[in-house]
């Protein structure tokens, strides 16, 4: 039977709780008000301790593609030396905007599928000279991959230690541990559709020193993302433009869902994709990702040899599961299922037996019960650690 609403499983924009989408229907209050000053500087607060940092985290009304050409155009000039570590669609993005304003763009292209080799970049950042900014992706969205940033900044630092780190962080943060300060990354970019269980339209943007001193020198052209301007206005409570002010009241709801967790929002991310990977495997489905590089906000599974996708993916949308795709080389061989933002382990138990139900349906040779069974087997092993 198909659910009243559906079971969202994509990897952003992922479903509200019913507080957050409460918070959205709001009246509106005036963005130059006392209330709306007091709102941002409580976000602003409450979101550094997820990045790990204790500098200025910057609010930005845009998408997270928003974030990463803020990112890009504050510190940087055109000509400027960069390196982009790509591991799929959206760290290849990462490095299209810096080529698009100018940036002598060098790339160290990682196999879809695999996390980058600290080894390898800091090789890489080495052999650039006058190297300006290193770009990494902590979480790979279209491959299912978390890379070690913490490890790859180490390395960037060690070969080239006037280079900035930036560091697109838009689908981890919040739902994994980060520490921007003490892994030395220089700027961080997140956004509220991903484990802020809030809808698209707010990138998040943590800046460290080196990164404003770079932005006093950086000369790529900027108006709406100039991040120093938001600094000014911010420091007062207001934003230099029209905020999205429905959504920062759903960050503020969500944030405070998330306090209230813990660090239970960790270890709910990391069952719920131990669960997803397990109940994938169990029904006969191979992982794009290596468990030792496998992200917790999002798991690729290849499609069968013979299957037919797209009567498959219809009858999972019929009982009520929605799923996406692949993107860019991946398109039409895996399918991405997401276990961010609120996500539940009961969420992951049905997603599952509607998969499950389905492949029993399209004639894959899968054990009843099976796939429920080792996801549910897998949360006993989660909660046991």
């Amino acid at each position: 039977m198909t659910r009243f609403e559906p079971n969202l499983r994509i990897p952003g924009p992922t479903a509200l709780p019913p507080s957050v989408r409460e918070a959205g229907g709001r009246q509106m209050v005036n963005h130059r008000g006392e209330e709306f000053k007091a709102l941002t500087k409580r976000v602003e607060a409450a979101m550094k301790p997820f990045f790990g940092t204790e500098h200025d985290v910057i609010l930005l009304t845009c998408a997270g593609t928003g974030g990463l050409e803020a990112a890009v155009v504050n510190t940087l000039s055109p000509g400027d030396p960069v390196l982009a570590v790509t591991m799929g669609a959206f760290g290849d993005r990462f490095a299209k905007v810096a080529e698009v304003y100018g940036a002598a763009v060098t790339r160290l292209e990682v196999e879809w599928g695999r996390a980058p080799e600290p080894a390898a970049v800091g090789a890489a950042a080495a052999a650039i000279a006058g190297l300006r900014a290193v770009l990494l992706t902590h979480n790979e969205t279209s491959t299912g991959v978390t890379s070690d940033v913490e490890a790859l900044a180490a390395a960037v630092r060690a070969a080239a230690p006037e280079a900035l780190v930036l560091v697109d962080g838009i689908s981890a943060l919040g739902a994994v541990p980060f520490e921007m300060d003490r892994w030395g990354c220089d700027l961080v970019v997140t956004g509220s559709q991903k484990a802020w269980m809030s809808a698209p339209g707010m990138a998040f943007v943590a800046v460290g020193p080196r990164a404003w001193a770079a932005a006093d020198a950086a000369r790529m052209p900027r108006f709406y993302l100039d991040l120093k301007r938001h600094r000014e206005s911010q420091a007062s409570g207001e934003s230099p433009w029209t905020p999205a002010v429905a959504v920062l009241f759903q960050v503020d709801e969500g944030i405070r869902l998330m306090q209230a967790e813990g660090a239970g929002v960790h270890a709910r991310h990391a069952a719920c994709a131990a669960m997803t990977r397990a109940g994938l495997r169990a029904l006969g489905f191979q992982l794009l990702a290596d468990d030792a590089v496998a992200s917790r906000t999002v798991t690729a599974a290849w499609i069968p040899d013979g299957l037919d996708w797209k009567a498959f993916n219809g009858g999972l949308k019929r009982r009520g599961l929605v799923v996406a795709g692949g993107q860019g080389k991946l398109k039409g061989r895996i399918f991405r299922l997401g276990h961010l933002g609120s996500v539940t382990t009961d969420d992951i138990i049905a997603a599952i037996s509607a998969i499950e139900a389905q492949a029993l349906e399209a004639g894959l040779a899968v054990r009843p019960g099976a796939g429920v069974a080792a996801a549910q087997a897998a949360l006993v092993a989660a909660e046991a650690r």
